[in-house]
């Protein structure tokens, strides 16, 4: 028993010793906190809270646009009923406390266990204020001891009411308005000392949530939030019964919703940058406008000039039909320029990454990727005539290409790409089987709903611009993690930084050899070389390019596109109708191709002249078009083709040999009269 006795002791001592050192060092870590918040002095009471944008080059691109809607008045210019209803909504006790209210930080602690999660906040007006003015939203424990001293040190050196005033001139009311004279003014017309009790009972709902308890997002909510804010002014003894029946009922009315201007430069773009922000911090949008963030991103304003002006050129101003446009690098990913549409005030929907829409042809270069795979090269032959495809549910499938033109002979892959043959994609997708190509967007990093039908060869799929851009990048460089990307940095206002852009590790899904070899195909769309029953997709517009580009362009009732790429650029470009209205004018499918062929010329312009390097395993050959066999030099017409090594075609054409190519210059000095004016013309 003494034993045990002496043991109890021993552990009571202990305990007590623990908790006077707990208590010296909780002591001494207060001392230095007050100490250094002494020394620290007064912080200031204003700051702008601006979110900037900076180009690729540094340059200012736009500024949120907090300072015009921001006013500072005293308190004695504010109404006193704004005073009442957001001290009882947001701290009841301000007055009481010294910046930390520990009674209803205890009380939300309990909560929080009791429900296993964050139910309920327990931040002072003083703390908010410290976070809107010095600190970013992130969600951290160093965050929020830095919160603290800020706190500390407004409680030190100011009154309750400079703090107070500062607060209720700086908290966010949503639509761009910071500040409770910038609220009255935006939502009522009238000055912050001019609010009735039931505008201040509205108004004070807003700041915890400006999204959700805006009266003009969700009137419901701000209605629902308002009756809570009188009964607890009523509860408080700030207003009586009578009071608080009358705000209730009060029909308040307000000034018609002003648009926010469209940011002056690359509007669409900025919008994609936004989004992506409040991804990487885990903040909503109101956060981002006064977080004061700094926001470095990827944008070329030259190449960004390029392709809005391009479209304004070629796109028949009264047209109705939209366009949109994007540029990145296929080596880093970075997007250079972004155009979602003809008029961002007139409709800010992004449709290079919100819109999805059918793809066509521009599918096909993956199809012919995953073909490599299996035994085909670019002289690979098929026939092109019309064919009926049985399916194996019975059904059967009868493509067509485009205006009912067949070679009615074997072609050649690389052919059937540059004339963007249907009937050569539809056989070569059921050889294969569909689910591979599905899978096969998939690697290049499309996902969704893809159906695996024969008639997805032909671009059956609903995509986004962005995704197809994203797909070509890997095309085009399949060696790296190319993810694309708007922002490199951003740093909050003391320049420290938030968050920096790092390349993903790349996953070597693509195969180097068989995108190489596809994408040297695709140069074949402005080749006319490879003209066949038809002209190359890309012959109208071939005289415009000054370099080697690789290419796809795609058609359907209701969508044109033109994608491609250099070594140092991906663009791609869609043109439509937004309600899926049939494009019947000729000239309107060949917008999306001028575009595309000015904004590559003019980013190339002030860029060294690279073509794309061959990776080993590769090997090039002169080849015939027509036949797929090696030229010879009495092949009318020869093109350089690559293939794997070791699956090159190693016998040589002959269709055309000595004798048959004098007999075929004795036929073109024989030709004349009509004949000869008829072939000139057509």
């Amino acid at each position: 028993m003494k034993k045990w006795f002496q043991q109890r002791n021993k552990w009571i001592r202990s305990l007590l010793l623990l908790s006077t050192g707990a208590i010296a060092v909780g002591l001494a870590a207060m001392i230095v906190v007050l100490l250094y918040a002494l020394i620290s002095g007064p912080p200031s009471l204003t700051t702008e809270q601006n979110t900037i944008y900076y180009s690729q080059d540094g340059k200012v691109i736009e500024e949120d646009f907090g300072t015009k809607r921001r006013y500072w008045v005293d308190l004695e210019n504010i109404s006193p009923y704004v005073v009442q209803a957001t001290l009882t909504s947001e701290d009841r006790h301000f007055y009481d406390h010294s910046g930390f209210d520990i009674k209803r930080i205890g009380a939300a602690v309990l909560k929080n266990i009791r429900n296993l999660s964050k139910v309920e906040g327990a931040s002072t007006i003083t703390q908010q204020y410290a976070r809107n003015l010095y600190l970013s939203h992130e969600k951290t424990w160093i965050r929020k001891a830095k919160e603290a001293v800020y706190a500390l040190r407004l409680e030190m050196f100011y009154e309750k009411d400079e703090i107070l005033a500062g607060y209720l001139n700086t908290i966010y009311y949503g639509h761009g308005a910071y500040g409770i004279e910038a609220a009255s003014r935006y939502f009522f017309d009238k000055h912050a000392d001019e609010l009735t009790l039931a505008e201040a009972a509205m108004l004070a709902g807003v700041p915890k949530g400006p999204s959700y308890y805006s009266p003009y997002n969700n009137e419901e909510n701000a209605n629902n939030r308002q009756a809570r804010i009188l009964a607890s002014m009523e509860a408080a003894g700030h207003i009586d019964a009578d009071e608080s029946e009358l705000a209730s009922r009060e029909v308040l009315d307000y000034q018609e919703p002003s648009e926010v201007e469209a940011p002056d430069i690359a509007p669409y773009f900025q919008d994609v940058v936004a989004i992506e922000a409040m991804n990487r911090l885990d903040i909503d949008r109101e956060q981002l406008t006064v977080g004061g963030y700094h926001i470095y991103t990827t944008l070329d304003i030259p190449t960004q000039e390029v392709l809005e002006k391009s479209m304004e050129r070629h796109i028949n101003k009264n047209s109705q039909i939209q366009a949109a446009g994007i540029v990145l690098e296929p080596g880093s990913g970075a997007i250079k320029g972004l155009v979602g549409g003809r008029d961002y005030e007139a409709s800010p929907f992004n449709r290079v990454t919100q819109a999805k829409r059918m793809v066509g042809s521009t599918i096909k270069p993956f199809l012919y990727y995953e073909a490599l795979a299996s035994g085909f090269t670019p002289t690979t032959q098929l026939v092109s005539k019309p064919t009926k495809f049985e399916l194996g549910d019975g059904e059967t499938y009868a493509p067509s290409n485009f205006d009912g033109y067949y070679a009615n002979e074997p072609i050649t892959m690389a052919q059937a790409l540059a004339l963007s043959d249907n009937i050569y994609a539809v056989k070569t997708n059921v050889y294969l089987g569909p689910e591979r190509l599905k899978n096969t967007l998939k690697q290049f990093g499309i996902s969704g709903d893809i159906p695996a039908v024969p008639s997805l060869a032909l671009g059956t799929a609903s995509l986004s611009l962005y995704d197809m851009a994203k797909a070509y990048s890997k095309l085009a460089r399949p060696e790296e993690g190319n993810t694309p990307h708007a922002i490199t940095k951003i740093t909050d206002s003391h320049g420290n930084t938030l968050y920096e852009y790092e390349p993903p590790a790349a996953k070597k899904a693509i195969d180097p050899v068989r995108a190489f070899i596809t994408a040297h195909m695709m140069t074949g769309m402005f080749d006319s070389s490879l003209n066949g029953y038809m002209r190359v997709t890309g012959s109208s517009i071939a005289d415009q390019l000054s370099r080697p580009y690789a290419g796809k362009s795609g058609t359907t009732n209701t969508d044109s596109w033109m994608m491609g790429f250099s070594p140092k650029l991906v663009a791609g470009v869609w043109t439509g109708y937004d309600q899926q209205k049939k494009i019947t004018r000729v000239s309107e499918f060949q917008y999306a191709k001028s575009i595309w062929a000015d904004v590559m010329e003019k980013a190339h312009e002030d860029k060294n002249f690279t073509t794309m390097k061959a990776p080993e395993g590769v090997i090039g050959v002169y080849v015939d078009p027509t036949t797929g066999l090696r030229a010879t030099p009495y092949c009318d017409k020869q093109r350089l083709m690559y293939f794997e090594q070791g699956k090159e075609p190693k016998g040589f054409c002959t269709e055309h040999t000595y004798e048959k190519d004098q007999h075929h210059l004795e036929e073109e000095k024989n030709k004349g009269g009509w004949k000869e004016m008829l072939d000139w013309l057509f």
